[in-house]
């Protein structure tokens, strides 16, 4: 059984699209299992479809206004024309005093996804062979959950979906089933661990981050800039056991792993959603999976 897990990485979500691109449509990997994280569980119910195209018109379209429906930061023009975030003190304090727990709120993302996943899609999926499952942290049950398709229904799947997107505090906390749920990042950024479990032998694994570290992070400048750096730090951690583990238990099991980083920095901050950025990272990342394969292929002929 052939899996495909996409990390997390916000609008880093974009390269890895670019990679599922080649992957689906020039390789034509059919995928018996999708495991997806935080940006990873958006795209894989239409990777599942083969909708490419689809879901590439929302990642290289989106706005900020359409995953915020209060956005706790201004983003604003740095020294060197770097890109920076500041505190929104005026949505914040707004967001407080209606008794959120949250900088943010992100009911336009939920929004968005149900608009993206139609219901006749959903029951293709479901129907179909495929499992399709996102990645959540239950925060009152201080545990990492898996939600798969064929366990829920249309507007449940749904919600899990944006649950396992909503990056707090700048995003929504939500509570379902008497449970506060949040970004499955927190706890499992790259699950190759649950799609062996679950029966896979070769696992492509899409990882939004560059496998060696390039760069020294910025001093932050501000409480919100240190908070997103500290965010950083940790899903990092997260990642990187992640990857040791997966790599464990596909060593125990005989699975193989095909891994595609990004090749380099791409942002500095992934809640920044610029679509003409992103519209460049889904074509480097389509790009880099064929120069990847290419050069696989030479070795391969070489032996």
């Amino acid at each position: 059984m052939r899996a495909l897990v996409i990390s997390g990485g916000g609008s880093k979500g974009a390269f890895a699209g670019g990679v599922a691109q080649f992957l689906r449509k020039e390789l034509h990997h059919d995928y018996d299992i999708l495991v997806g994280t935080s940006t990873g569980s958006l795209l894989i119910s239409h990777i599942g479809l083969g909708k490419i195209e689809k879901i590439k018109e929302v990642y290289t379209s989106v706005k900020q206004s359409d995953i915020f429906s209060i956005r706790p930061f201004r983003v604003k023009k740095g020294k060197y024309g770097e890109k920076e975030i500041s505190i929104d003190h005026f949505s914040v304090l707004r967001n407080f005093f209606r008794g959120s727990k949250t900088f943010g709120e992100s009911q336009n993302l939920r929004k968005l996804i149900r608009n993206t996943v139609t219901e006749e899609e959903f029951n293709t999926l479901k129907e179909g062979p495929k499992d399709i499952v996102v990645t959540v942290s239950n925060l009152s049950l201080n545990q990492v959950e898996y939600k798969s398709i064929n366990d829920f229904g249309y507007e449940d799947f749904c919600d899990w979906i944006w649950i396992s997107c909503n990056y707090i505090p700048f995003m929504s906390l939500v509570v379902k089933d008497g449970c506060e749920y949040a970004d499955g990042g927190f706890g499992s950024m790259v699950p190759i661990e649950e799609a062996i479990n679950r029966g896979a032998t070769t696992v492509d694994v899409i990882v939004l981050e560059t496998e060696v570290a390039y760069y020294n992070k910025l001093p932050s400048r501000n409480p919100f800039s240190l908070l997103t750096n500290m965010h950083g730090y940790m899903l990092d951690r997260v990642e990187k056991q992640n990857i040791r583990i997966g790599k464990f238990v596909a060593g125990n099991k005989d699975a193989i792993l095909n891994f595609y980083y990004t090749p380099t920095v791409l942002t500095t901050n992934s809640l920044i959603f610029d679509k003409g950025k992103m519209a460049k990272w889904w074509e480097s990342g389509f790009q880099y999976a064929r120069l990847k394969n290419s050069e696989l292929n030479e070795i391969k002929d070489e032996q």
